[in-house]
């Protein structure tokens, strides 16, 4: 059984897929940037990642095969372990394993797992669509180099005509000097104009940036969400006031399958609602008593995810 395409999409969603018995792939977001060797401008995306330490298995491949196949968690695990073996024996030989859309893995001299990521598909949803693309460099002596000849074809030079040619007309360099001072100011103010403008951008291309990297959170360890008082829709139990969360999600049906995966382990899982970043959270549950929901916490963080972590209504 090849389950390639399974890690691959569930790379889109989550940032570690635990390949059981084998290691796991990390999924690192990256931000634009330039290379600057080929003039290259790079999109935001993720950068693949693998760590054989990572081997314990978090149920999370298995039960999507399983769910996705119709079949039982028992078996599927064990088809999954097999595949894991497989490929372990593959690279004992001296043999590289190559993952569609992924990468290859192969054993170096030492006989530790290598890994070589494809970097043919942009896992970050919120950059589908954008690619890579070479940028022409501006020459700027060359730029300089056509001014100065230009001005050499086409000078501007205000020659002093004779008094008795002109004296009927004075008031042409009073003319000449007020159109001056015309043009250098409208200059100025296009300058001051243009600087506000890139100024103005700047601040919104970084703002932009920092709504990307808010919307791309699915799990927060140190610094839980609070909700806000109004605007938020919630559908969730009335179980308590203190809530053991399991991530949050951009999109909604990311958390609705995330509640229909916790329930099939057993877990009285629901939607808890929008936070203030407009992120979907899920709760594994619900607890009227804190001690109760820490001596829970703990269970879930030492059994199913280090990632979780406690969200109290006041």
């Amino acid at each position: 059984m090849r389950i390639d395409s399974y890690i691959e999409k569930l790379l889109y969603d989550y940032n570690c897929v635990v390949i059981p018995g084998f290691g796991a792939f990390l999924a690192h977001s990256t931000s634009a940037a330039i290379d600057a060797t080929s003039n290259t401008l790079l999109p935001p995306s993720k950068s693949i990642s693998f760590n054989a330490q990572l081997s314990k298995n978090d149920g999370l491949l298995v039960s999507h095969i399983a769910k996705d196949k119709n079949l039982g968690y028992e078996e599927m695990l064990q088809e999954v372990e097999e595949v894991a073996q497989n490929w372990m024996n593959r690279l004992n030989q001296g043999e590289t394993v190559e993952l569609f859309s992924i990468g290859k893995l192969w054993y170096n001299s030492e006989k530790r797992i290598q890994f070589q990521p494809e970097n043919r598909i942009n896992f970050l949803t919120s950059s589908f669509g954008l690619s890579s693309f070479a940028a022409t460099p501006i020459h700027r002596e060359v730029l300089k180099e056509e001014v100065v000849e230009l001005e050499e074809k086409i000078p501007f030079i205000i020659t002093p005509e004779k008094r008795e040619e002109t004296s009927f007309r004075p008031w042409l360099k009073y003319a000449a000097v007020i159109l001056l001072a015309v043009s250098i100011g409208f200059t100025g103010y296009n300058t001051y104009d243009n600087h506000q403008k890139k100024e103005f951008a700047a601040q919104q291309e970084a703002q932009t940036e920092v709504s990307k990297l808010i919307q791309e959170a699915t799990f927060f360890e140190s610094a839980p969400l609070e909700l806000p008082a109004i605007n938020i829709s919630v559908t969730k139990k009335q179980l308590g006031k203190h809530h053991v969360i399991a991530g949050a999600f951009r999109e909604e049906n990311n958390a609705d399958k995330r509640v229909a995966q916790l329930k099939d382990k057993g877990y009285n899982a629901f939607y808890l609602g929008v936070n203030k970043y407009g992120l979907h959270q899920v709760a594994y549950d619900s607890f009227e008593d804190p001690k109760e929901a820490l001596a829970f916490l703990k269970e879930v963080k030492t059994t199913e995810s280090r990632d979780a972590w406690l969200l109290s209504e006041k």
